[in-house]
């Protein structure tokens, strides 16, 4: 039976107190500093809106390159990913509801200009979705579930991770949010899309980490701003399973890049 908004009030305010009590988060096992460790947690990315074809190709090409976990782009690119990508171990991932995820849950899930059910058919094999930022904050818990569990569900057995857009969120909401992504049937938490301003950092990495452990198979991922090596590990050994970043060569070469990629 779903929950109301007062249960799932009580439920998360037993869930931050546990969080609060709980130690700061260890990795099991320390992130390794060889690189093809490195590549397999890169989402490389590009979700600019004025993103062309070309660029496209040239950003599968580079993780190809380096064998990246996936290309993360928006849905209108999946066909054109999916094929550059064939036969490669990196596999194509799409956003939902990007950036501001404010739209209805049938947006997400069925509708809009290229539909889940399409992405998944060009060849997603992941899928960002961005939480209803304004619904958590309203505290209309069972509509954010509610929202997440349909992606979840229209995806098909498809990793579902969960962008909370960290930068608008407490503490205590950062926990709510991972708390009922996790119920929902999320395979990640994500930080950030990089289109709101802020971006990852090492301590919400490391909350929404010991807030989501407690289901054992749910993971973090750490988005937006992480823009060299440095970065990149310091948010692997704060408990990031993945990292997304259009700067996924400048971390493998260990070099800089421009202060606006994402």
């Amino acid at each position: 039976m779903p929950l109301s908004n007062d249960e799932w009030r009580n439920l998360i305010n037993v869930r931050i107190n546990e969080v609060k009590a709980l130690p700061d988060f260890v990795p099991l096992t320390p992130p390794s500093l060889s690189g093809h460790i490195i590549a397999l947690t890169i989402d490389h990315t590009l979700l600019r809106p004025d993103a062309t074809s070309a660029q496209i190709d040239a950003l599968c090409d580079e993780a190809l390159r380096y064998r990246f976990k996936s290309c993360c782009v928006n849905g209108s690119h999946v066909a054109q990913v999916a094929k550059r990508l064939a036969g490669s171990s990196t596999i194509p991932c799409c956003v939902v509801g990007f950036p501001l995820g404010a739209c209805t849950t049938k947006s997400k899930a069925l509708s809009g200009d290229v539909t889940l059910h399409v992405a998944i058919e060009d060849g997603a094999k992941e899928i960002d979705m961005v939480l209803n930022i304004g619904a958590l904050k309203s505290g209309n818990y069972a509509f954010v579930h509610d929202d997440i569990a349909t992606v979840v569900s229209t995806a098909a057995g498809h990793s579902v991770k969960v962008i909370l857009e960290t930068v608008f969120l407490t503490d205590e909401e950062k926990i709510a949010a991972s708390f009922i992504a996790a119920e929902a049937g999320a395979a990640f938490v994500k930080t950030c899309t990089g289109f709101s301003g802020g971006g990852a950092s090492v301590t919400d990495v490391a909350l929404m980490k010991k807030t989501v452990q407690y289901k054992g198979n749910v993971q973090v991922k750490a988005s937006a701003g992480i823009r060299d090596l440095k970065a990149c590990l310091e948010m692997l050994e704060a408990g990031a399973d993945r990292i997304g970043t259009s700067s996924g060569v400048a971390i493998m070469e260990n070099t800089q890049t421009s202060s606006d990629s994402y």
